[in-house]
């Protein structure tokens, strides 16, 4: 993987077939998304969900778009209604849109079209551990996530949990496109480090997008 740590920006590397990396796609764009991200957090502010075994996430998240991804005692599920307001969740902003379709054709994925964006806010100390996304109805679209912000390492496994993880180091701005064959690979986030970005402040902000509906 060295070749990967030391990818030049702007770069698209393979991770395993049907996952690649978009080094620095988004930073140009990055001002425009954390402005965007402000009016839906007017909207629906962060929270930590509880998982289904009853335990606080130590992510913060919100949604936008038409969809909304939820935990709680119940399960996990996708629904139209933000549960802390019982109002349907923030529209999905036009350059959130336009991002994840440029990411997921860069790699490969024509026609994405997103009916759902999870974002969450990580600060030093927060994790997610290792995962599959399932949750959505059609598993033939891809899964786009982008990172801004402080740094974080990532984990990109396999179809099973107890395969052996790749460590991808993400910096503010790349983008990571999964699907095809990898779609159901397992991935997560080690602990954040301490930092302070110019942007985001002391967090990582990560942009899911998904077609769930």
């Amino acid at each position: 993987m060295r070749d990967l740590f030391e990818a030049e920006e702007g770069l698209s590397l393979p991770i395993v077939p049907g996952a690649v990396l978009l080094r620095a796609f988004a930073c140009d764009r990055a001002p425009q998304l954390l402005g965007d991200l402000e009016a839906v957090l007017a909207s629906s502010p962060w929270r930590h969900m509880t998982t289904p075994g009853g335990f606080l996430m130590s992510v913060a998240m919100t949604n936008c778009g038409a969809l909304g991804w939820v935990s709680d005692r119940t399960g996990y599920r996708y629904d139209r209604i933000d549960p802390a307001n019982g109002e349907p969740w923030p529209a999905m902003p036009e350059s959130f849109r336009a991002l994840a379709r440029g990411a997921s054709a860069a790699a490969g994925f024509e026609e994405f079209e997103p009916d759902a964006c999870l974002v969450n806010r990580y600060e030093p100390g927060a994790r997610l551990s290792l995962h599959q996304d399932r949750d959505e109805r059609d598993h033939a679209h891809p899964i786009v996530s982008v990172s801004l912000g402080l740094p974080a390492v990532f984990l990109f496994g396999g179809l099973q949990r107890a395969d052996k993880s790749k460590r991808l180091p993400l910096a503010h701005g790349d983008v990571v496109v999964w699907g095809g064959p990898a779609r159901l690979n397992h991935h997560g986030i080690l602990p954040l480090k301490e930092g302070e970005h110019p942007l985001t402040g002391r967090c990582r902000i990560n942009l899911t997008f998904r077609k769930a509906g």
